[in-house]
């Protein structure tokens, strides 16, 4: 038996265009099984939220059922991460396919964190060594610099991947790694200040993790993407794109550090996640079909 592709008549026999009942049914489980893989990538931030929450609330009641303080840096890592790594998942998946290899994203999200928060600190340190003082803007300045140093190496490193979006999503690893390690500071330096309250140092990284894919993941994931975007096709105005870009990061981190009312949070990580969402609908990559054979099956051109 024969099956005849784009409305040919049925026969019998071997001619070039037809395709056995056996080979379409297995070009349509191509098909089923290629949207289940996009549907999964997609929602997969969904079970890492799930299983990092989880995890959290077991180190959590561990650590108050036992007493055992060595629980607390585990409580402190599960709790500084599960956001972050719940939004780069996201990001990653957004489009129905992976942009970047697992390894790249890992890799990007771990250096980014390390280098970005031991220059940064530096930096920091220096310029107050220096001035005296550190203006907030220089804050916002030198860690934005010092989140794209990952990104700036796998880009010149990676030289075949270089669109917008595959430079977004490892900014927004960088950004993922440099925000998971200073909640991590922040909430060490909470447990000290309050003497060992566990309320204050949940309190900490609530707050900051909620915030986190609002400030230093989409300010890095579109710097970052602008930089691959003018990489890809240099010229004026896609430099002029990425030094706008980054110019308006700086001064969304500096606003951010400076103006300290619930209102200005909300209004400034609504402007950072809406602007990172729209970019990620814009840099958006075609979803991956199913493999297309030589008689067309599967959806694609014949």
């Amino acid at each position: 038996m024969a099956v005849v592709v784009r409305g040919q008549h049925q026969m019998s026999g071997p001619r070039v265009g037809y395709v056995s009942a056996q080979e379409w049914r297995c070009g349509e489980a191509t098909t089923i099984l290629g949207g289940m893989a996009n549907r999964g990538r997609r929602w997969a931030w969904v079970v890492v939220l799930l299983v990092g929450v989880g995890l959290f609330l077991l180190v959590l009641e561990t650590l108050i059922g036992t007493r055992n303080i060595t629980f607390v840096p585990a409580l402190i890592v599960l709790g500084a991460a599960v956001a972050p790594a719940t939004f780069l998942t996201f990001a990653e998946g957004r489009s129905g396919r992976w942009r970047v290899p697992g390894a790249v994203v890992g890799l990007a999200a771990f250096l980014g964190g390390v280098i970005g928060v031991v220059a940064a600190g530096w930096l920091e340190f220096d310029t107050l060594r220096r001035l005296g003082v550190l203006p907030m803007v220089f804050v916002g300045l030198i860690e934005e610099t010092a989140k794209l140093i990952v990104p700036v190496g796998i880009l010149l490193l990676w030289r075949r991947h270089r669109t917008p979006g595959e430079g977004l999503v490892i900014g927004v690893a960088s950004g993922a790694g440099f925000a998971a390690l200073e909640t991590m500071g922040y909430a060490f330096t909470t447990l000290v200040g309050s003497q060992g309250n566990l309320g204050a140092v949940e309190q900490t990284l609530l707050i900051r993790g909620l915030t986190a894919p609002a400030a230093h993941l989409s300010w890095t994931g579109l710097t970052a993407g602008a930089l691959f975007a003018f990489a890809a096709a240099p010229g004026g105005r896609r430099l002029g794109a990425f030094l706008l870009t980054f110019a308006a990061a700086v001064a969304l981190h500096t606003c951010w550090d400076t103006v300290g009312t619930p209102a200005a949070y909300l209004f400034i990580g609504a402007v950072s996640l809406g602007w990172l969402l729209l970019r990620l609908h814009l840099d958006r990559e075609p979803k991956e079909g199913p493999p297309v054979n030589a008689y067309g099956i599967g959806g694609g051109p014949a």
